[in-house]
């Protein structure tokens, strides 16, 4: 019995405090309500704990198993504030949000007493410097994006805001940042929930996002539709549209946006009912096969007047994205851009799984894509862009010296107009109003400050690159190349990165060169017509890799 007292003790002391309250209420004085009425909210608090049967811990434990629920409620928050390191990137680090803030807010971004890394972890990294730096003047590196067949070419800053949907981001989110793009001069990302009011109000340059889901260019059965598109596309506001094939946060799977937050805008946005969930389609109706997604960025191009049009995908299946290069071979048609987004990236809800385990880094992806495009003599043509946990000015040095022409942020962007990374963006409670429709938390995020700061942050950190290549003795982010980064693999060894991703010569994979494995299995099984693969893939690597003596002619 011994076990039972003391599991019930703190349900026995607070009904003999609400019993004793309740007879000094009656025989003293009304003020002892204060207590009596504290204690009897605990005293039936600990009745339903007996009597529910849904958490055992509080049937064992009632009134004090509750505990276990508060502690668990509020350990995110204990750990980010008071436990957390500074460097421990889960998936940000306090130093890594902090560098956002500082810069978006214009404070002192330095820091005093040495690095806080380790740098001999195996995985550090830096940018090897020169004896005879360079000053860079100007800041404001821009890239033209608009392949031999686009008709609005666009200039392009090489900082702009990633891909997030108004509905995932609340309506001041949308606004701050598209005014913080309209006085920064760089450009917003809709994300696929499509052009609303808010990213239109404030005149900040758009790329237009269209998923599977085709919100905002579809019809009553949420296929594709032209008519639909011409009246976004055409408007001056677009500069660019990217065919969404899949993203970083969840790739191979749709879009998610709870019928909790599709308000009467968002609805009207997307063209879709109120308060449903609603999902995108896995895959694209539009098309179904490479040389489909090939004639589409085509059609798409006319019907925007020649506007700039490409596509963003998370690299999966190597032999994929072998398919839609042979593609673009043998139609002849190219898209303008590409955005790769890397594994890492993801501002919304999607299932752990996908969050963990799916799909390509950034790095490796971007690698792949750009070394593809040299080997097929594509790259001059298309421009790539980066997105993936891309925050500071190293991050984006790293990802242009891999082969990306500009980079995209969304967390970085979302830290500027005040995210604390709160990780309750599926929930509609945001603290801070970032990604919330409720009227009431959004309001807290004022627009015209958010605006600026996000304005800050693309300019700070453009400004801490121009002073990173310029050490690098380099005058342009273009210049870099994977020779410029170093990383540690090991106590005792150092690699380049042109040494652990190695460079493809021009034209290598039309001559029919493969020294790489990646391209020498995956190559023969992408075919142009379809996403499918030409022959079995476990055979073509069990093939490749058996010595040549003895691999059947």
């Amino acid at each position: 019995m011994h076990w039972m007292a003391i599991r019930f003790t703190t349900l026995a002391l607070v009904a003999l405090g609400t019993l004793a309250t309740v007879v000094l209420t009656a025989m003293d004085s009304a003020w002892w309500l204060c207590a009596a009425i504290p204690l009897l909210a605990l005293l039936c608090l600990g009745i339903y704990d007996l009597i529910q049967t849904r958490h055992a811990i509080r049937r064992n434990y009632p009134i004090l198993g509750n505990l276990r629920f508060l502690f668990e409620a509020i350990r995110p928050e204990i750990r980010q504030y008071f436990l957390e390191d500074d460097t421990q990137a889960a998936p940000f680090s306090r130093a890594q949000r902090s560098i956002v803030y500082q810069r978006a807010k214009k404070e002192v971004d330095k820091r005093p007493f040495g690095t806080q890394k380790d740098v001999y972890d195996d995985r550090y990294e830096w940018i090897n410097h020169s004896l005879a730096p360079a000053h860079v003047a100007d800041s404001d590196f821009r890239i033209t994006i608009g392949g031999p067949d686009c008709k609005q070419p666009y200039s392009l800053s090489a900082f702009n805001v990633s891909a997030m949907s108004f509905g995932a981001l609340s309506a001041n989110a949308v606004l701050a940042l598209n005014e913080g793009a309209r006085m920064g001069n760089f450009a917003h990302d809709t994300g696929e929930g499509g052009i609303s009011s808010y990213h239109r109000k404030p005149g900040g340059a758009l790329i237009w996002n269209i998923g599977s889901g085709y919100f905002g260019c579809r019809d009553e059965q949420g296929h594709f539709s032209p008519e639909a598109f011409v009246r976004n596309a055409c408007t001056p506001q677009v500069k660019m549209i990217e065919i969404k094939l899949s993203q970083g946060a969840k790739p191979g799977h749709g879009g998610i946006l709870p019928g909790a937050k599709v308000t009467a805008e968002i609805a009207a946005a997307r063209g879709v009912a109120i308060g449903q969930d609603c999902n995108s389609p896995a895959g694209h109706s539009a098309f179904d096969s490479p040389l489909g997604l090939m004639h589409f960025i085509a059609q798409l191009r006319e019907l925007s007047e020649g506007k700039p049009v490409g596509f963003k995908m998370c690299v999966g299946h190597p032999w994929e994205w072998f398919a839609i290069v042979k593609a673009m071979l043998e139609t002849g048609i190219t898209p303008d851009f590409i955005v790769v987004d890397g594994a890492e990236g993801g501002t919304g809800a999607a299932p752990v799984e996908f969050v963990d385990h799916v799909g390509t880094p950034l790095r490796e992806a971007l690698r792949l894509v750009h070394n593809t495009l040299v080997g097929v003599n594509l790259r001059e043509r298309i421009r790539i862009g980066a997105s993936g946990k891309i925050i500071t000015a190293f991050d984006m040095a790293r990802a242009m010296a891999m082969g990306a022409d500009w980079c995209n942020a969304a967390r970085g962007f979302m830290f500027a107009v005040g995210c604390i990374q709160a990780q309750a963006c599926h929930t509609d409670k945001c603290p801070t109003g970032v990604t919330t429709q409720d009227p009431l938390r959004q309001r807290a995020l004022v627009v015209p400050d958010k605006a600026r700061r996000v304005t800050n942050f693309h300019d700070n950190t453009l400004h801490a690159l121009a002073e990173l290549i310029g050490a690098a003795g380099l005058t342009h982010p273009g210049e870099l190349r994977p020779h410029h980064i170093a990383r540690r693999i090991s106590p005792s060894e150092v690699r380049l990165l042109s040494s652990l991703f190695p460079e493809l010569a021009p034209g290598e994979l039309l001559e029919g060169k493969f020294r790489h494995q990646v391209f020498e299995v995956n190559w023969a099984m992408a075919r142009a017509d379809s996403f499918q693969p030409a022959r079995d893939i476990t055979a073509s690597i069990a093939r490749e890799s058996q010595p040549a003596e003895s691999v059947p002619a």
